[in-house]
């Protein structure tokens, strides 16, 4: 892992997160920034509850990753950050398909940040959104 992901670049991020959770659920980064993030993934039945639909723990997942490497790069060489606060509604059920996500920030102070990430299907509609706390840590 880099000492900073202000260089990271979504191939490269990609690559870091080999054989983590979000490998094992099929994030591949598509846009990298301190000011918006994106990622998609593909819906199978491995990722589904019982009742055949994505498993809201991947949003959750998916919400909380795409914000934190949004914060980590804005944060860059001043630390770290580490996710306080996840809270993320679903809104529309989905069985199958590719999914997008979008991270982008609402604040971003000296202790703390806020993010926004929207998931949406491949026909643009919202499936689900996420706010995501973060606590800077001075390195």
């Amino acid at each position: 892992m880099p000492q900073s992901l202000a260089d990271v670049t979504p191939e490269l991020m990609t690559k870091l997160s080999e054989g983590t959770f979000t490998d094992l659920i099929g994030l591949r980064y598509t846009e990298i920034s301190a000011d918006r993030v994106r990622g998609e993934w593909e819906v199978h039945p491995q990722l589904h509850q019982p009742a055949g639909i994505q498993n809201g723990g991947v949003y959750c997942t998916v919400i909380e990753t795409l914000a934190s490497v949004g914060g980590g790069v804005w944060f860059g060489e001043r630390g770290s950050v580490v996710g306080v606060n996840n809270n993320t509604d679903f809104l529309r059920a989905v069985r199958e398909g590719k999914l997008t996500g979008e991270a982008t920030p609402i604040h971003r102070g000296r202790s703390q940040q806020l993010w926004v990430v929207v998931i949406t299907d491949a026909d643009g509609r919202t499936v689900a959104r996420g706010q995501v706390r973060l606590q800077n840590l001075a390195a």
